[in-house]
C-alpha cells in the first residue's frame, strides 16, 4: 500500500509538472502572439520590385519530456525540457521564374544541457540551399540541396506535420546517416541532386509529381558498398481527388486546418540506388516504396467550421545485404532498416475558439516490422492548441510503446530488447 501511494505522488506531480510546462507555453505564446503578428504585418519581406525581393523568418520547437523509469536512477520519471528544432529560413527571387532558398537547423540542439553538450554539441548548419527554375504549372526544376522525395512524412518536415513528434517511422537513406560524404547518403532527409516537379489538371481531380536524381550514399575506396558512385533515383505521386494541395514546390503538409477546404490525396513514391545499402563485403541494391493517404473535411456552415483530418502511411523498404553485414568495421556498414511500417493519425479540430486558439484533440499509433529483428510500436493521444495554424501551436500528449526502448535506429539481426514504457510531453511551436 505505501509503495502504492508513492507511485500516486510521483503520477501527480508528474501531471503538475506538465501542467506548469503547459501554462508557460500558454503565457509566452500570448505575451509574444501580438508582436508575432506585427511581424508578420510586416511581410518580413525586403523588396526591390515585384519580381525581386528576400525574405528571412524562422521556426523554433521546444518541448518538455517525463519519460517513466528514464531518470537516472531507473526508476523515476524524467523531466527534461528540450529544443527540437531551430530554424532560419531564407528565400528570395531574382527574376519571376528564378529564385533560391536557403536554411539553417540546429543539429544536436535536443540533447540537453550540462557541460559541453549543451554549448559544445549545437550548431547550427546548413541544410537547404536551392537554386529554383520555376517556369510553369507544368514543369520546374529545384538544384541543389533539398528534400528527398517520396515520403509524406518526411517531406511534410518538422513543422507541417499533422502532429508535434513527427518522424516515428525507419529513416530513408537521406535521414540515416549525419553525413553527406563517404559513408554517408544525407542529413535530415536532404541530399545534393535535381528535382524536376509540377502540376498536371485532368479533367477530374489534380496530378502532381516529383522526380529527383541525388547523391545517395557515398563510399570510399575499399570502404561501404557504393564502390561504382551509382546515383539515387527518388519519385512521387499525388493525385488530389477535391481541391489541390497549394504547398511551396513539391512540399507537402499533415493538415491544411480547413483553410484548402475537402482534400482526398493519394500519394505514392519510392527511392533506388545500386548498391545503395550493406557494406564492402556484403553489398545490396537499396529500394523503398510508400503510400499514403491525406483526408480532410469540414463540418458546419459558419465561418469558422469544425475540420476532421485522418493521415495514412505504409512504407516498405529492400535492402537485401547478408547478415553479416552488421559486423564489419564501425562505418563500413550502410545497415538501413529491412521490412515496413506504418503511422496513422485521426484528429477534429473544433470550430470554437477558446482563449486565443482552438482545440484539437487526436490520436495515433506506429508499427514497425524488422525483417530479421524485434518488431515495435507505439500508440499515442493528445490534444493541439492551434493558434495559427503551424505558425503558432501548443500540443500536449501521452506516448506508450518500445520505440524508443528498442531503438527506431537498431534493426540488427535477432531479439532487441525494450520495455514499453509511459512519456508524457509538452511542445511549442513558432514560425515566422
Amino acid at each position: 500500500m505505501k509503495l502504492e501511494g508513492n507511485k500516486s505522488k510521483n503520477v501527480l506531480l508528474l501531471l503538475v509538472e506538465a501542467s506548469i510546462a503547459l501554462v508557460v507555453a500558454l503565457a509566452c505564446t500570448l505575451s509574444s502572439s501580438y508582436e508575432c503578428y506585427a511581424q508578420m504585418s510586416a511581410g518580413g519581406v525586403i523588396k526591390a520590385d515585384d519580381d525581386k525581393w528576400i525574405s528571412v523568418g524562422m521556426g523554433i520547437k521546444a518541448q518538455f519530456t517525463a519519460a517513466e523509469n528514464q531518470a537516472a536512477n531507473g526508476q523515476a520519471y524524467s523531466k527534461d525540457f528540450s529544443i527540437v528544432d531551430a530554424l532560419i529560413y531564407i528565400n528570395g527571387r531574382i527574376t519571376k521564374s528564378l529564385g533560391f532558398e536557403f536554411n539553417t537547423e540546429c543539429f544536436n540542439c535536443s540533447v540537453g544541457g550540462g557541460g559541453s553538450s549543451f554549448g559544445g554539441n549545437s550548431s547550427i548548419g546548413l541544410i537547404d540551399a536551392i537554386g529554383k527554375f520555376e517556369l510553369n504549372q507544368y514543369l520546374n526544376l529545384w538544384v541543389g540541396r533539398m528534400l528527398v522525395t517520396g515520403e509524406r512524412t518526411e517531406m511534410n518536415g518538422p513543422f507541417f506535420h499533422g502532429v508535434f513528434d513527427t518522424f516515428k517511422m525507419p529513416l530513408p537513406p537521406a535521414d540515416f546517416s549525419s553525413n553527406f560524404g563517404p559513408g554517408g547518403a544525407g542529413l535530415f532527409n536532404r541530399d545534393n541532386g535535381a528535382t524536376f516537379w509540377g502540376r498536371i489538371d485532368p479533367p477530374v481531380g489534380y496530378l502532381q509529381y516529383a522526380v529527383a536524381v541525388m547523391s545517395g550514399l557515398r563510399s570510399s575506396a575499399a570502404f561501404g558498398p557504393n564502390q561504382t558512385g551509382s546515383l539515387l533515383y527518388a519519385g512521387r505521386l499525388t493525385y488530389n481527388f477535391l481541391n489541390p494541395e497549394v504547398n511551396p514546390g513539391y512540399y507537402t503538409s499533415g493538415s491544411y486546418f480547413g483553410a484548402a477546404g475537402d482534400i482526398l490525396a493519394i500519394a505514392v513514391g519510392g527511392s533506388y540506388q545500386k548498391d545503395g545499402a550493406g557494406s564492402f563485403e556484403h553489398r545490396s541494391d537499396f529500394a523503398s516504396l510508400s503510400a499514403d493517404l491525406l483526408f480532410e473535411k469540414l463540418f458546419g456552415n459558419n465561418a469558422d467550421k469544425g475540420v476532421f483530418t485522418y493521415f495514412f502511411e505504409w512504407k516498405r523498404h529492400w535492402a537485401d545485404y547478408n547478415d553479416a553485414a552488421f559486423a564489419a568495421p564501425p562505418g563500413d556498414c550502410f545497415c538501413i532498416f529491412r521490412g515496413h511500417a506504418y503511422t496513422t493519425y485521426g484528429m477534429y479540430l473544433f470550430p470554437q475558439e477558446v482563449w486565443i486558439g482552438r482545440f484539437q484533440p487526436y490520436g495515433r499509433y506506429t508499427f514497425v516490422h524488422a525483417d530479421s529483428s524485434t518488431n515495435r510500436s507505439e500508440v499515442e493521444a493528445g490534444v493541439n492548441y492551434v493558434i495559427s495554424g503551424f505558425a503558432a501551436r501548443i500540443s500536449a500528449y501521452w506516448q506508450y510503446g518500445d520505440l524508443e526502448t528498442v531503438n527506431k535506429l537498431n534493426y540488427a539481426p535477432g531479439l532487441v530488447l525494450g520495455d514499453k514504457f509511459s512519456a508524457f510531453r509538452v511542445g511549442l511551436q513558432y514560425q515566422f
